[in-house]
């Protein structure tokens, strides 16, 4: 006897959104390219200026094993943010996945929720990371309520990056997105105090660094590890607020351009 044949219940919205993140990060966790330089820069940089450094000076400088575990998450978070949607998204753009997302019945929304779930994902194994090291080689002691808030503010720090990065993948090319990416991550991590400590560099760079988002998180990060007690951290917020804001004005323009592009 024949059953008859039933048809298989769609999944629900947030099921759908949590099975494209899921897929988006295993296959990001395979892309060798991303994975190793993403989380191996900021801790390759702290092994040398917060570990090394500091045990060749005597363990003179034990604030800057601290200091640099702060700074440094910046950078990593940063670096998850931006190559995880500018360079991700370009390429992809480039090879037409986009289209065929869009044929799809996925919301789109999802496929933008998932590049963030997975950037946020690279961002808290940056965290995990350096906060191993920093604690096992690094001699950072803070108390538990630093560390409860170090990890949230980096997380929630790399929105912007996030946010500038869609603006580059929704307008640079797939071969020029991975080297306008590195244009503005490495010399924004430097300006911005990331590597040095902003009061050791020329005034002069102090003064392009407050026009810089990856300082302002610098800044927040020190802030909860509790190396800036007496500066209010109300600016940093709104900068990177603001800044979040215009680059996803930015990003919705270029999104529209490209529809009128492709469609008419």
């Amino acid at each position: 006897m024949n059953r008859p044949m039933t048809r298989a219940a769609a999944p629900g919205l947030p099921r759908l959104y949590a099975l494209e993140a899921w897929t988006e990060l295993l296959k990001t966790l395979r892309l060798s390219a991303f994975v190793v330089p993403t989380l191996s820069f900021p801790a390759i940089f702290y092994m040398l200026f917060g570990v090394v450094f500091r045990q060749g000076n005597g363990g003179k400088m034990a604030g800057a094993a601290t200091y640099l575990l702060a700074t440094y998450g910046a950078f990593g978070v940063m670096g998850a943010a931006l190559f995880g949607f500018g360079a991700s998204i370009a390429i992809e753009r480039g090879q037409g996945w986009l289209e065929v997302k869009r044929a799809s019945p996925m919301p789109l929304g999802a496929y933008f929720a998932a590049k963030l779930a997975t950037s946020l994902a690279f961002g808290a194994m940056v965290v995990a990371l350096l906060s191993l090291l920093a604690v096992t080689l690094g001699g950072v002691e803070l108390p538990l309520a630093r560390w409860a808030l170090l990890a949230p503010t980096l997380l929630a720090g790399a929105l912007p990056f996030g946010a500038l990065g869609l603006v580059i993948g929704l307008t640079a090319g797939p071969n020029s997105a991975p080297p306008i990416v590195n244009l503005i991550y490495l010399p924004m991590g430097f300006f911005s105090g990331l590597w040095i400590p902003i009061r050791m560099l020329p005034s002069s760079v102090r003064w392009i660094a407050d026009g810089l988002p990856a300082f302002h998180l610098g800044e927040l990060a020190l802030a909860a590890v509790g190396l800036r007690p007496d500066e209010p951290i109300a600016g940093h917020v709104i900068f990177l607020l603001v800044f979040t804001l215009v680059c996803l004005a930015l990003a919705g323009w270029s999104w529209r351009r490209s529809e009128g592009k492709t469609y008419g």
